[in-house]
């Protein structure tokens, strides 16, 4: 049994691509149209100015002085033959610069990074906190934190605007240490 193929009349073709044409036009056109259309669109909304009672502003660690930081804790620990990785966040916890020194461990830079999150949340040193946890335990379970020794708070006008964390040296007292060795390089840090 043999099956022949239906031979379509010119006239079937050229029905059949204009249905086909016409079906990709309109579909151009409609989205053209609806692209286009921003007459019946409502008007933007213009700003509304606040009063300065209902804002405020706050200092920010400029990325050079967070790299200036960083590099006095690497030079810190460099100068102990310690392998350490540093890192500074902004005021958010927001990691603004991190240096890993060579031959850092792997875990270090979460480490480093967390440390000083920890560091500027609470706006003390690491260490102090860990000693918080004698009678606070559930402080460790705060997401991001390290209650570990190697973070220092940066502040100015008494207010927390950065930290710096290190990690990677064989105690939190070292790591602390250059932690503190970066926050000198800002100045008092105070």
């Amino acid at each position: 049994m043999q099956h022949r193929a239906k031979k379509f009349s010119t006239r079937a073709k050229a029905i059949a691509s204009a249905a086909a044409v016409a079906a990709v036009g309109a579909g151009v056109a409609g989205a053209f149209s609806a692209s286009a259309d921003t007459t019946s669109a409502a008007p933007a909304a213009a700003p509304i100015a606040v009063g300065s009672e209902a804002t405020t502003t706050s200092a920010h660690l400029t990325a050079d002085a967070a790299t200036r930081a960083a590099r006095a804790a690497l030079d810190a620990a460099e100068q102990e033959g310690q392998r350490v990785t540093v890192a500074v966040v902004d005021r958010n916890g927001n990691t603004v610069v991190t240096l890993r020194g060579d031959g850092a461990g792997p875990q270090s830079y979460e480490s480093a990074v967390r440390k000083a999150f920890t560091a500027v949340a609470w706006n003390a040193p690491t260490s102090e906190l860990a000693e918080r946890l004698e009678n606070a335990p559930n402080l460790k379970d705060i997401p991001g934190t390290l209650f570990l020794g190697g973070g220092a708070p940066v502040a100015h006008d008494d207010a927390p605007i950065a930290g710096i964390g290190v990690a990677g040296a064989p105690s939190g007292d070292l790591d602390e240490k250059f932690a503190r060795a970066g926050v000198a390089a800002l100045g008092d840090g105070r």
